[in-house]
């Protein structure tokens, strides 16, 4: 018997599939629990409809990223630093620096979605990826630089 999935399921596949599974668990397990419909003509085309409708969505979120993503490279990022001896500075700049960095000019974006190896320990300019969307990924300039020391 065909079935479409109603949520994604981990042995079987993703929302919106249409499978092909034993009539007995069809029946008796999956449209009971609402894991899943009978694939009628109706409801497949519900579901083609519903694709649709999420393609057309997921191409505007990457199309809204794509402009975040030219903003975001726009940007000068410096971030001031206390240093101690050469250019080693006083712990470091982590992805939540940059975040936090990002959210004062009025992008608002995750510290997880700044994609840096290791925390910055040094004085120095760096490039560093921001995933503003599963596709997409901007890269910002950050400056880190010494903080300049107030005179009494």
């Amino acid at each position: 018997m065909e079935v479409v999935l109603k949520k994604d399921h981990e042995r079987l596949g993703k929302a919106m599939d249409v499978i092909t599974v034993k009539d007995g668990y069809a029946r008796n397990f999956l449209i009971p629990a609402g894991v899943a419909v009978p694939a009628t003509e109706g409801n497949r085309r519900a579901v083609a409809e519903a694709r649709r409708f999420s393609e057309r969505r997921e191409e505007k979120k990457a199309g809204e990223a794509q402009e975040l993503a030219k903003r975001i490279e726009n940007i000068p990022c410096t971030i001031p630093v206390k240093v101690k001896d050469g250019d080693q500075i006083y712990g470091s700049v982590s992805g939540q620096e940059i975040a936090e960095f990002l959210k004062r000019e009025g992008i608002d974006v995750e510290k997880r979605a700044v994609e840096l190896e290791e925390p910055i320990k040094q004085l120095g300019v760096y490039i560093v990826e921001i995933r503003v969307h599963k596709k997409v990924t901007a890269k910002l300039k950050v400056w880190v630089v010494k903080e300049e020391e107030e005179k009494a």
